[in-house]
């Protein structure tokens, strides 16, 4: 077991002998039922099994995490557009999902803003760019150069899903240092981290979170990170933006959403206890210690911010040249 997963595996607090309960659980009336679009083990799957445990309380019922990987959460969202509008089914995801699939799939099986409501956010996060210890570079210049020396100045880097924010960021940097980078996709980031670890890969995009303990431990390098500013938790690590290449200062989200008809009633229940759990000294310390900005997001909020961050990422998609697949 890699590093990080002990450290995330801290955060899964929530109900595990009932993380793989029958749906019907959830939908009978004697829980809430919490999609995740991503695997267990992983920094969005922890997360949820966090915020679940601390839900239960404020909501007086069992919250239970409902895992439905694949496709960078695009199974998890049809699965949402489906279920009833009877807050009884629940979406955790972060800005990929929301934000940028329906803006590089063609037929994604779901609309956000006609199928979905958000119900709240809870944080904000970076991405990083981060090596692997067999790599030689210890800054990205030195990692420019390493790719440099390789053959035709080629290289892969793992990213967690395609058609994603890291697989732009791999094109926009092949692009501004003149390098062949290869965006090599993984079904989430721990496989993608387990390649790193084991030097099958020499260098991956992810969020903070996802790279944080095994940079730590010296396993890997976080060499630079999204975002407008340096990050508490990685102060050597430049901005892009220092480094040359601008347009990724927009921060993404964490944000849970609703089927679209859901009682506004329960829906402001909901809102209520999140902001509650949202508040607990030792929910804001495990969060901000995997590298999230916490701040809790009204439903309006988390709107205001979802609609932002896509608007920005349109620009980026289209001066990429990329076509909806």
């Amino acid at each position: 077991m890699n590093v990080p997963r002990r450290r995330l595996l801290k955060l899964s607090l929530a109900l595990p002998a009932l993380a793989g309960a029958p749906l019907g659980f959830a939908q009978s009336g004697r829980g809430i039922r919490l999609l995740v679009g991503f695997p267990p083990g992983g920094g969005t799957d922890a997360i949820a099994r966090l915020l679940a445990e601390k839900l239960q309380d404020p909501l007086g019922e069992p919250v239970i995490v409902d895992n439905r990987p694949g496709a960078g959460g695009q199974i998890a969202a049809q699965v949402l557009k489906s279920a009833p509008a009877d807050g009884r089914t629940l979406f955790l995801t972060h800005d990929h999902t929301i934000s940028i699939l329906p803006q590089v799939v063609a037929k994604p099986g779901f609309d956000p803003d006609r199928d979905f409501v958000p119900a709240g956010g809870f944080a904000t996060f970076v991405n990083c760019f981060a090596v692997s210890a067999a790599a030689p570079a210890r800054t990205f210049a030195e990692y420019v150069q390493w790719v440099e020396r390789q053959g035709h100045g080629r290289s892969a880097v793992g990213i967690p899903a395609p058609a994603s924010t890291p697989e732009f960021l791999v094109q926009s940097i092949a692009r501004r240092f003149e390098l062949d980078l290869l965006a090599a996709p993984y079904r989430g980031s721990a496989p993608m981290i387990a390649d790193m670890l084991g030097n099958q890969i020499p260098a991956g995009i992810g969020s903070v979170q996802d790279f944080l303990e095994n940079h730590k431990a010296g396993k890997l390098r976080v060499l630079a990170v999204l975002g407008g500013r340096r990050q508490s938790l990685l102060p050597d690590a430049p901005t892009f933006g220092e480094l040359g290449l601008k347009g990724f200062e927009d921060t993404p989200y964490y944000g849970i959403y609703a089927p679209r008809g859901t009682p506004g009633a329960f829906l402001s229940r909901f809102s209520k206890a999140l902001a509650q759990v949202v508040a607990m000294p030792d929910v804001r310390a495990q969060l901000a210690g995997v590298g999230l900005d916490v701040e809790f997001m009204t439903p309006a909020q988390l709107h205001s911010r979802e609609r932002a961050y896509s608007a920005a990422w349109k620009r980026i998609i289209k001066d990429s040249g990329f076509v909806p697949q």
